[in-house]
């Protein structure tokens, strides 16, 4: 928003107290009608102020991202409302360049007395990136303040038949209209309220990705190879994503490697073509010596945060250049909107032999950089689960097509094993490793009950289920008693006020197992999983306060996309 941004912080005692004389109930009763139905829906306060709309709403059993520019309001917000369900985040319009990052998708978006801050030239660029984190079916609602301008708070000029030609021109609807007096008392001031309602997606991300599945014409894999490659990790290493002000997503193209290698791997190891008139693994331009010198390591070893001896990391190294060249200039030239332009525009890294010994972000970005428009991105994030298998489906006949033009038949079954995504299997060495060494100091407790632990008592719990989400990452795995573990959690996610319960105890785990305990590899390896996993709001290291409120963001996702029970 444009605000002056110490304005609010400098009247934060007069503001807040002003916003909460007002009763929620009175101020938003043209909106009860159309709250989302489910109280497990995830909605957004913009420009939360005191924090008095995100609580009312929270109160209602929704999950609440409350973004608010002024670190005073926040933080007085905070201290009027602290509800665990509710999380503080530092941002505003047009971008909404935070949450953007969080990888959540809104039922709700709520802007009450905030439109007029924001600029009459940026807009048009805000409510494209509202529409872009609204759900299908979700909804916009403004409450517009119609009265004189106030230059010291930068208040503009606002009506309806912008909204209305702003929607229209994103593919939503205005729903429904109301106007209220100012229940304040000020001369001259009056409110229009407006709910906007996206009917679908509105931002054409799902027929493309159709057409480049079922309708592009394919003379490989390559295309849905990389469509996979980035489902995969829009779903599992989003983290590492950055959303840029043009509206697209950069992707390391490192990592879209590694992820295009652990794909392929499978796939040519039982012989399954990939290119018409393919035999074997001729014609593929990333099947080099370093490709096939890695035929022993397993896809689960191709995975961030691993490392590698010297030469191994020296072979991997010139592979990835390899699968990057080929991804390039191939799939990511080739696929195209119809007026040609690339869908993913990429920017090859200078080719050097600066290998790394561990697949850290930075290595993996100095590769080069590939980019997606937004609401693809966010549509593979959001719909992976039913996107993948479109994807699986159409890999499935092209092999059998390419097999067919060669008097080949292939079989189903060992078509279905190389196309398997191979998950980690669960591996909770490490976190039990140092679970014991805590335990022969006297000093392991179980993060959710604080209850102490013997070596008959403890389990190492994943804090988001395996089931529901299959992620070894060492933040994730915690020391619980076995009764709380099996008996009560179980294959549950933990609600955030339990999280918020546990929020010291989870922090000193993680600091006295993985930073202090361990030592430096480990430390590595907790803040490189940290950075690929959970949508960090900072591409620097995080603090492990920092590490926390990702997990908390994460939650609201898997209980939002999955819908995963709650515990």
């Amino acid at each position: 928003m444009s605000d002056p941004p110490d304005w609010y912080g400098a009247h934060v005692e007069e503001a807040s107290a002003r916003f909460e004389a007002l009763l929620p109930d009175e101020v938003h009763g043209w909106l009860v009608d159309f709250l989302p139905a489910g109280a497990d829906a995830v909605v957004m306060d913009v420009g939360a102020g005191s924090g008095r709309d995100a609580a009312w709403l929270a109160r209602k059993g929704y999950r609440v991202i409350a973004a608010e520019p002024s670190a005073r309001m926040r933080e007085t917000a905070r201290v009027l409302h602290p509800d665990p369900a509710i999380s503080w985040i530092a941002d505003s319009l047009p971008a909404l360049a935070t949450v953007g990052r969080l990888g959540l998708s809104f039922d709700l978006i709520l802007l009450s007395a905030v439109w007029m801050h924001v600029a009459p030239g940026e807009r048009a660029r805000a409510f494209r990136k509202l529409v872009t984190l609204l759900k299908a079916g979700g909804r916009l609602a403004f409450s517009l303040r119609l009265g004189p301008p106030d230059a010291e708070r930068s208040l503009h000029p606002v009506d309806l038949a912008e909204i209305e030609s702003l929607a229209r021109a994103h593919g939503a609807l205005v729903e429904a209209v109301s106007h209220s007096a100012d229940l304040t008392g000020r001369d001259g001031v009056a409110w229009t309220n407006v709910v906007v309602r996206l009917p679908d997606d509105g931002t054409g991300a799902l027929p493309l990705l159709r057409h480049i599945i079922l309708n592009d014409a394919k003379t490989a894999t390559y295309k849905v190879a990389l469509l996979r490659a980035l489902a995969r990790i829009a779903d599992g290493a989003g983290g590492l994503a950055r959303e840029g002000e043009d509206g697209l997503v950069a992707v390391p193209l490192g990592l879209v490697a590694l992820y295009w290698l652990r794909l392929f791997k499978p796939l040519l190891a039982a012989g399954l073509p990939q290119l018409v008139g393919n035999v074997g693994d001729r014609g593929l331009g990333f099947v080099k010596a370093p490709f096939r010198a890695l035929a022993d390591l397993s896809p689960l070893d191709l995975r961030v945060g691993a490392a590698f001896e010297d030469e191994r990391a020296r072979i991997l190294h010139a592979a990835l250049a390899d699968a990057a060249d080929t991804i390039s200039r191939m799939p990511a030239t080739f696929t195209t909107f119809a007026d040609g332009a690339p869908v993913f525009p990429t920017v090859r890294g200078p080719r050097t032999d600066a290998w790394a010994p561990r697949l850290t972000a930075d290595y993996l970005w100095s590769f080069g950089v590939m980019k997606a428009p937004g609401p693809l991105w966010r549509a593979l994030g959001r719909f992976d689960v039913w996107i993948e298998p479109a994807l699986i489906a159409e890999w499935t006949a092209l092999m059998k097509r390419f097999a067919a033009s060669q008097g080949r038949t292939l079989d189903g079954e060992t078509i279905a094993r190389a196309l398997a995504w191979s998950d980690p299997a669960r591996d909770v060495a490490e976190a039990r490793r140092w679970a014991l060494a805590r335990l022969e100091q006297g000093a392991l407790h179980c993060v959710w009950s604080g209850r102490r632990l013997s070596a008959e008592t403890q389990d190492i719990d994943h804090c988001f289920p395996w089931a529901a989400w299959p992620c070894d990452a060492l933040w994730n795995l915690m020391p619980a008693h076995r009764e709380v573990n099996q008996r009560e959690k179980r294959d549950r996610l933990p609600a955030p006020g339990r999280l918020r319960e546990a929020q010291d105890r989870i922090q000193g785990w993680w600091d006295a197992a993985y930073l202090r305990g361990a030592g430096a590899p480990t430390a590595e390896r907790f803040l490189i999983e940290a950075q690929a996993t959970l949508p960090l709001l900072t591409p620097a290291p995080p603090a492990l306060g920092e590490v926390f409120e990702a997990v908390t963001i994460q939650q609201a996702r898997l209980r939002a996309d999955q819908g995963v029970q709650v515990w």
